[in-house]
């Protein structure tokens, strides 16, 4: 940590909090989640390797820095703060299958309903995320 980073900010959260919950939720963002959880198609890992190998899409909906250091291969990267602006490029057809991941799924969730309320029928979020993914042992680049 650079010396200005370390005037601002005294202290490590990943000491205080645990690694774990330094970049823990805010209630309200777990909320909204867990509402959008229950509104949209879950996809096992496996689910959705098949779904990607018989022509659906794979889209990435973490940020361009997650994107970068590592992805699913094969994955679009389409972040949440541009999804739906962009969406229609990537998938022209709305009832083309798509499957949405994020970091552990919840992101992914809130996107999955943001498409449907768009007309997308054939819309999934990935269960665990791009987690999920690699513990799967499905491709990586």
């Amino acid at each position: 940590m650079d010396a200005i980073g370390s005037s601002l900010c005294p202290f490590d959260l990943n000491q205080i909090l645990g690694k774990e919950n330094a970049m823990a939720h805010g209630p309200r963002f777990e909320r909204l989640a867990a509402e959008a959880q229950e509104k949209v198609r879950d996809v096992s890992a496996a689910e959705a390797g098949e779904i990607y190998e018989n022509g659906g899409l794979l889209i990435d909906v973490r940020e361009g820095d997650e994107f970068a250091k590592e992805h699913a291969v094969g994955a679009k990267h389409l972040s949440r703060g541009v999804l739906e602006m962009k969406i229609e490029a990537e998938a022209p057809d709305a009832n083309q299958p798509i499957v949405l991941y994020c970091g552990g799924g919840k992101r992914s969730a809130l996107a999955a309903e943001s498409l449907g309320r768009m007309g997308y029928a054939n819309v999934s979020s990935l269960i665990g995320g791009f987690k999920a993914w690699k513990e799967a042992g499905f491709g990586v680049e």
